[in-house]
């Protein structure tokens, strides 16, 4: 049987979406991962950097996969209010551009095979304000033997931030603007894109005063002005208007209060229609044409008018912006810098995601720092000297335990501290020649996964281009440190003889976005910034 989810359901499910994350019970968080793409493995492939597209494999969505994605991330920042916000597509105003209006009929069965949102009826201007297109000068028949049936070429780009739409200009193009809103600076600089108009959050609770007015004159429950446009589909002839050019008639349906203004021209064509009161209830309307249709209906053949008042969404334009304009994406946005030692610089990653609710380490208690780090920590007695202090990042290393053996890959090394961080997955376990299943081999007793500790042997490093064997330093215990030069360094992470532990429960959060990309080498002297689109 026919079926369709509608585009409500996906407007109504990035609203939701955004809900839950403003929600203070719970943290999601933007996460970066995999500091070795090219390291054979589970979940990797030799060829991941090699600069070819095509080399990097699509993320698996299973559940084992899942966890391999929290296994080898390497920290997160929390996604708050101010770096969430629904997004549309971007259409910037340019002049001698014909943009579609605004009309609650369009449909796929119509001749242009339009939908709503896949029209351009709204704009963002050259300083950031967003206006939806009420009357775009078109009309439903070709009497002129023009395309402007389809709607004019906008000349005069829309400025006004006034309540009640208008015209933009004197050209006489046609066009009728509503103003929405103005996007924020702060908003322009963390979310602006070429792709992507942001929308402010929770507009229907907003309390700046802008959007409170637009969204309280919107309020056709207060303000009686819900229809804004009746369009012309057909001009009908025969109608005689009472012998007056101009007639007022009654827009009739499920609402109340709507009233227009109906111009006759001289050859019995309904030549103007505008809206003298908007009323409010409507989910569609008849204008009322019994006052002046008697001649119309007197004729052979008879031409009725078609007049269609347009409805907007909700109770009126302006009312609430995201059905109006159709917000079913959004745009998570993170910056990761040198700002924590949770952030490490010495480090790389090939993954980015999104994690809910992940718990804090040894805890059920969901974490809800504002970052946090998915690492092991190893505090070293010496430094780590190697020639080629790039091929760190991704190596294995290794500590003798008694019979057992610790193992895990480099995520980072600080000279400065001398600390090491580290991740351990299951490519560490896999024993066959890919390191990417369970298939039996000579020494599957070492799959058994051991943690580093202060009392097992020397960290050395099983990689032949970063060879090294240092101490761990098991007299220190705190979360700061004295440098050589005698500078303080808050390390993010408490230490205990030497090591510390992630700040999460690596096993813990779902893994609700992943997205793997070329490798990126981080820097001191680089910020990251993460846009994330989600589309539902």
């Amino acid at each position: 049987m026919p079926a369709v989810v509608t585009d409500q359901f996906r407007i109504s499910n990035a609203s939701n979406f955004v809900d839950s994350v403003l929600d203070s019970n719970n943290s999601y968080y933007v996460f970066l991962g995999l500091a070795n793409p090219e390291v054979l493995g589970f979940g990797r492939t030799d060829s991941w950097n090699s600069g070819n597209t095509n080399s990097i494999p699509s993320p698996t969505d299973n559940l084992q996969y899942l966890s391999h994605y929290r296994d080898t991330s390497l920290f997160g920042k929390k996604i708050n209010s101010a770096n969430i916000r629904r997004v549309v597509k971007k259409y910037s105003w340019t002049a001698n551009t014909r943009y579609d209006m605004y009309r609650h009929d369009y449909s796929i069965q119509n001749a242009d095979s339009k939908t709503l949102y896949n029209t351009n009826y709204y704009v963002v201007n050259s300083d950031y304000r967003v206006y939806i297109c009420l009357d775009n000068g078109s009309y439903g028949y070709k009497g002129d033997g023009t395309d402007n049936y389809k709607g004019k070429r906008s000349l005069d780009e829309p400025t006004f931030t006034d309540l009640e739409p208008a015209a933009a200009g004197t050209s006489g193009d046609g066009y009728i603007w509503k103003y929405l809103f103005s996007i924020s600076p702060s908003d322009v600089i963390k979310f602006d894109s070429t792709e992507y108009i942001v929308l402010p959050n929770e507009w229907a609770i907003s309390t700046d005063s802008q959007i409170q007015s637009v969204r309280e004159s919107g309020n056709s429950d207060i303000n009686k002005n819900q229809i804004k446009k009746i369009y012309i589909e057909n001009p009908g002839d025969g109608y005689n208007g009472n012998s007056a050019d101009s007639v007022v008639c009654d827009i009739l349906g499920d609402g109340t209060g709507g009233k227009a203004l109906v111009t006759v021209n001289s050859n019995g064509e309904i030549s103007d229609v505008s809206v003298t009161s908007g009323g409010s209830g409507y989910t569609y309307g008849i204008v009322d044409l019994s006052d002046i249709n008697a001649g119309a209906f007197a004729d052979t053949p008879i031409t009725p008018a078609k007049l269609i008042p347009i409805i907007p969404p909700s109770k009126g334009h302006g009312y609430n912006i995201y059905p109006e304009l159709g917000a079913d994406k959004v745009l998570v946005y993170a910056r990761f810098d040198d700002s924590t030692k949770d952030y490490p610089v010495d480090t790389q990653f090939a993954q980015v995601g999104i994690i809910k609710n992940p718990s804090q380490f040894n805890s059920n208690s969901i974490n809800t720092s504002s970052q946090f780090s998915s690492l092991y920590s190893i505090m070293m007695n010496d430094s780590i000297s190697v020639s080629d202090k790039d091929s760190l990042v991704g190596a294995g290393i290794s500590q003798q335990i008694g019979n057992d053996v610790a193992k895990g890959y480099i995520a980072s090394y600080d000279n400065e501290t001398k600390v090491l961080k580290y991740f351990q997955d299951r490519s560490l376990y896999f024993g066959d020649n890919s390191k990417s299943s369970q298939t039996d081999y000579r020494s599957s007793n070492n799959s058994k996964v051991i943690g580093f500790s202060p009392n097992g042997g020397m960290i050395k490093s099983v990689e032949p281009n970063a060879s090294f064997e240092v101490g761990i330093k098991t007299s220190f215990s705190g979360i700061t440190t004295i440098t050589s030069d005698n500078k303080q360094v808050n390390l993010g992470v408490t230490f205990t003889q030497g090591l510390a532990n992630p700040e999460i429960n690596k096993k813990t959060g779902e893994i609700i976005y992943i997205d793997n990309r070329k490798m990126v080498k981080r820097d001191v002297r680089q910020k990251e910034d993460v846009k994330i689109i989600l589309e539902f």
